[in-house]
């Protein structure tokens, strides 16, 4: 007789990004999935969302991790200092995680009711990681814009196969493939760098339509917006430096002036196929001034190699 199975299917790791009403929203999603898994649900907190321990009588299968304070090399109120907080809480509850598959989600990206289910299910195959979609849950047309420019690679229809990319707002590991990576993100986790890692180890990183997440974003100022991409691209390209010599930072470094035109092209392309081709026009205005925010923080972070 096999011995009694002791650690659960799935550890789901939530990243409190927007907080609030966002996070009871999807631990209800979460906790009502369909024909679940063995699941272990982990919210790990600072103090700075403190609040959301009010959260645990009404979650009783939820893991809240209270980390206390969080030290920053930033400003928490500044867009990298948020940015680092995720990236620090997410690494503490990755650490303790104990289920044979191990996922990331973030409390912007609802799960739909079949997700856990699913990740079970695809990871019978031999993928190490597997990344799902990620779809705009119904929005203005700024919150869209900023959608098109972090999500497009991710929208439906997809094709099911290996991917360049996965996001960690919709990502699951076989625990030995996150393992074989601690050294890089038991501090922070930073996406790029543990999956090109991954990639250089002989994983696949595999992007299917058949796990998804629903993507809501609460209306922000345009200024803060625009700041929060700056900053964002600069962690990007610092992360990105690591892996360039010094001429081809240089290079990437000077062509950011074009970067936001190709990129606009290419989802351009992507929402003319989902028939979101009039928004997208009306969207154009924004969509452009986040990409040049964020292709200019790319840049300064590529070529200074800092964050």
């Amino acid at each position: 007789m096999a011995p009694p199975r002791t650690a659960p299917e799935l550890s789901v790791v939530v990243t409190v990004v927007e907080g609030g009403d966002a996070v009871p929203r999807f631990l209800t999603a979460l906790c009502q999935q369909q024909h679940a898994p063995s699941m272990e649900i982990l919210v790990p907190i600072d103090d700075s969302v403190r609040d959301l321990l009010a959260l645990a009588p009404a979650f009783p299968t939820v893991r809240f991790l209270d980390l206390g304070q969080v030290s920053t090399t930033r400003p928490i109120t500044s867009p990298g200092g948020q940015h680092e907080l995720y990236d620090r809480r997410r690494a503490a509850a990755l650490a303790i995680a104990t289920g044979d598959i191990v996922a990331i989600l973030e409390d912007r990206g609802v799960p739909r009711p079949d997700w856990a289910r699913t990740v079970v299910q695809l990871h019978a195959q031999p993928w190490a990681v597997i990344g799902g979609a990620i779809e705009p849950a119904p929005s203005g047309l700024i919150e869209w814009a900023l959608y098109v420019c972090d999500f497009s690679r991710y929208a439906l229809p997809l094709a099911a196969g290996p991917a360049a990319w996965v996001s960690d707002v919709n990502v699951t590991y076989k625990r030995h493939a996150l393992e074989s990576t601690r050294a890089l993100w038991i501090d922070r986790f930073h996406e790029p760098a543990v999956h090109w890692q991954l990639v250089r180890q002989g994983e696949v990183l595999f992007l299917t339509p058949e796990l998804v997440v629903d993507h809501y974003r609460t209306p922000k100022p345009m200024l803060v917006s625009l700041a929060e991409r700056f900053h964002w691209g600069r962690l990007f390209g610092y992360i990105r430096a690591g892996e360039l010599s010094v001429g081809k930072r240089l290079l990437l470094g000077c062509s950011w002036p074009l970067v936001p035109l190709v990129v606009l092209s290419r989802h351009a392309r992507v929402h003319a196929r989902r028939g979101d081709a009039g928004r997208f026009v009306a969207a154009t205005p924004a969509i452009l001034g986040f990409l040049v925010a964020w292709a200019l923080g790319e840049a300064i972070g590529t070529v200074t190699g800092r964050p």
